[in-house]
């Protein structure tokens, strides 16, 4: 059954990589992948009972995602109707792509550890439409968008899925995990950010028709700024609703969604149906990219059976015997978690190590940390942001192959040295 299930996890995977050559969406490849892996789980295993309880449980954890990414991404689709964006786009000066690039970069950076690597991806990609006409430029900086949101995303226990995993097991502490983690994740960033910033040397800033030019409707400065302020505000508050109520995330971005559409309704509700149709909630749910909604349910769910038939563990455990160095073992489940989701990677190393073998702070959960949460950004699925700059953007598989992971690669490593240079100074 193992080889099974691995053969089609692996045709399944070629199939979304060749998207682009085999005319396929990748949508429907995940969505298939999914469904021959569990019914194939199924039918071969000795308990149905078990497998349906399992299935469960990974839906109730992947519906926990989706509700997540459909909240935020109407959020944004709100803010982007009222033109919110404008606040940031119009004190944006710089003319030069190489400047906006350090812009976008650190902003991304110190967002994502406030908000999440998901959550900044989505509202930073859409603020790039606002700032860049040219396709080929907005490709470029959505990858190094999700570098920068992934390597953001490391340093904080609420900035990824990994280390807010970590942090909820008593693997890592908050102090610790920020100070061990802060200058090996900047680093992640510098690196790709100089190179990209050489090879756009020179280049300028292209910037869209602004709406008027368009014969858009547009709102008033009081609609941006109230609905601009409202959504920001949404998200960055998302994880201290997490905190205080101890609710998973997706509760506090539905919660976040009542009250914008609510203010919504209330601001527009003297306007005609024809002029506030558009600002509304529900044609920002319309807008949405649904396509990679189903995509990330496809992925998570086919990863969720290899985690359920311990897959996963086996290959964890066969790395411990075989290379048995942790700092070569972590840096292989990062760089694994670019081909299989870092969730259940991390998931499956906790239940391998003890907290009482390698007690919280220790090398091994930092470093995992690290690892698990920059490794992702090498391809473009590798990462909850990646999948979803996939989606908002068209990315292309061996586009980001191409164009990105190398950078992704050298921040990757560089990270790893100067972290591993770090603990040896501090221990």
């Amino acid at each position: 059954m193992f080889i099974v299930l691995v053969v089609i996890f692996v045709l399944a995977y070629a199939a979304i990589a060749l998207e682009h050559l085999i005319k396929v969406n990748k949508s429907s490849s995940a969505l298939l992948g999914a469904g021959l892996l569990w019914t194939v789980y199924a039918l071969l295993s000795e308990d149905s009972h078990l497998v349906g309880e399992q299935l469960n449980h990974s839906l109730a954890a992947t519906a926990q995602i989706v509700f997540f990414l459909i909240g935020a991404m109407t959020i944004v689709e709100v803010v982007d109707a009222h033109n919110g964006f404008e606040v940031i786009t119009s004190r944006i000066r710089t003319t030069k792509l190489s400047s906006l690039m350090w812009l976008v970069g650190f902003v991304t950076f110190f967002l994502s550890a406030v908000l999440d690597n998901l959550t900044t991806t989505i509202v930073m990609i859409s603020l790039m439409k606002k700032l860049l006409d040219r396709h080929e430029d907005r490709l470029f900086f959505a990858g190094m968008i999700v570098i920068a949101a992934n390597a953001g995303g490391a340093w904080t226990p609420i900035g990824d899925v990994t280390t807010t995993m970590l942090w909820i097991g008593g693997q890592i502490t908050t102090l610790a995990i920020m100070k061990g983690l802060l200058l090996p994740s900047l680093v992640n960033l510098m690196v790709p950010l100089v190179v990209a910033c050489f090879l756009l040397k020179g280049r300028k800033v292209i910037s869209p028709a602004r709406a008027e030019e368009n014969g858009l409707l547009q709102t008033t400065t009081f609609e941006r700024n109230l609905m601009f302020c409202l959504g920001i505000g949404i998200l960055v508050c998302v994880p201290a609703f997490k905190t205080l109520t101890h609710l998973p995330p997706f509760m506090g971005i539905l919660f976040g969604l009542g009250l914008l559409w609510l203010t919504g309704d209330l601001v527009h509700r003297k306007k005609e149906e024809f002029d506030k149709q558009h600002l509304t909630l529900a044609h920002a749910l319309m807008k949405i990219d649904m396509s990679s909604i189903v995509f990330f349910i496809g992925i998570l769910l086919s990863v969720a059976t290899l985690e359920h038939t311990n897959i996963l563990s086996a290959l964890a455990n066969w790395l411990d015997r075989t290379v048995g160095r942790q700092d070569v073992i972590v840096t292989l489940i990062g760089l694994v978690s670019s081909i299989v989701d870092n969730v259940p990677l991390v998931a499956a190393s906790t239940g391998m190590y003890s907290l009482a073998q390698y007690p919280a702070d220790s090398f091994l959960w930092e470093f995992m940390a690290y690892c698990a949460g920059t490794g992702g950004s090498i391809l473009i699925i590798g990462s909850a942001a990646g999948v979803a700059a996939m989606g908002l953007e068209r990315i292309h598989f061996f586009w980001y192959a191409k164009r990105i992971s190398g950078l992704a690669i050298i921040g990757y490593f560089g990270g790893i040295a100067v972290y591993l240079l770090q603990y040896r100074l501090i221990h």
